[in-house]
C-alpha cells in the first residue's frame, strides 16, 4: 500500500481499538493531520455505514494491513472477510494465492462458514480452466503443501462461475449467503 502521506496519520489497530506492534496485523486506520484537507468524514447518506466507519475522528476502513520496519504498509485482507476458526485469524486473500497457482483453477473464493466446533471453518469455491477435473481432496492436499494446517479448507465446492461485480471482483457476500442462511449472522 505504501507510507503514509505527510498529511495523513495512520494506524493499526486491534478490536478494541488498542496499537498494534509493527510487524502484527490490525485494522488500517486513518484521520487527516491538523489542518490538513483531503479526507472524508462521512458517507453520504448513509448514517448506519458512517457510525461504523468513523469513531474519534478516524476512519475505519475496514482494510487488515501489517507495518514493516521502513513504515511501509501491506494489505492483508478486508476484515469482513477475515475467517475467525478456533480463535485463530484467517485471511482468505493468502489461501487465495496459493488456489490460484493450482494449475486447474482458473477462479477461487475462500469463505468462513459455519462449523458447530470451530465457530468457522474454511471453505473454498473454485472454479475450474476449462476441461479440466479434480476432486475436493486434490484441492485440499494442494493447500496443505502451501499452507499451515489450520488455514487448509476443510470443504471445497466446485461451480461454474462466480458471482461478480461490473467491474470483475467476486462478490463473495453472495456465495457466502447460502451457508449462513437461518444461522446466526457472524460478529466481527
Amino acid at each position: 500500500m505504501g507510507r503514509a502521506l505527510p498529511t495523513v496519520e495512520i494506524k493499526l489497530v486491534d478490536e478494541e481499538g488498542r496499537d498494534v506492534p509493527q510487524g502484527q496485523i490490525g485494522q488500517f486506520i486513518s484521520r487527516p493531520k491538523q489542518g490538513a484537507p483531503g479526507v472524508v468524514s462521512e458517507y453520504y447518506r448513509d448514517d448506519n455505514s458512517t457510525k461504523k466507519s468513523f469513531k474519534g475522528g478516524w476512519f475505519y476502513s475496514g482494510d487488515m494491513a501489517r507495518m514493516d520496519e521502513d513504515g511501509y504498509y501491506y494489505l492483508v485482507d478486508r476484515k469482513f472477510d477475515m475467517i475467525i476458526s478456533g480463535g485463530e485469524n484467517i485471511y482468505p486473500q493468502e489461501i487465495e494465492a496459493v488456489l490460484y497457482k493450482h494449475p486447474k483453477i482458473l477462479e477461487a473464493a475462500v469463505i468462513g462458514v459455519p462449523d458447530p466446533e470451530w465457530g468457522e471453518s474454511v471453505k473454498a469455491v473454485v472454479v475450474l480452466k476449462q476441461g479440466e477435473q479434480a476432486t475436493a481432496q486434490e484441492i485440499m492436499d494442494y493447500c496443505r503443501e502451501h499452507l499451515a494446517g489450520y488455514k487448509i479448507p476443510r470443504s471445497v465446492d466446485f461451480a461454474d462461475d462466480l458471482p461478480k461485480t461490473d467491474t470483475g471482483k467476486i462478490l463473495k457476500k453472495l456465495i457466502k449467503a447460502p451457508y449462513w442462511e437461518g444461522k446466526e449472522t457472524k460478529i466481527i
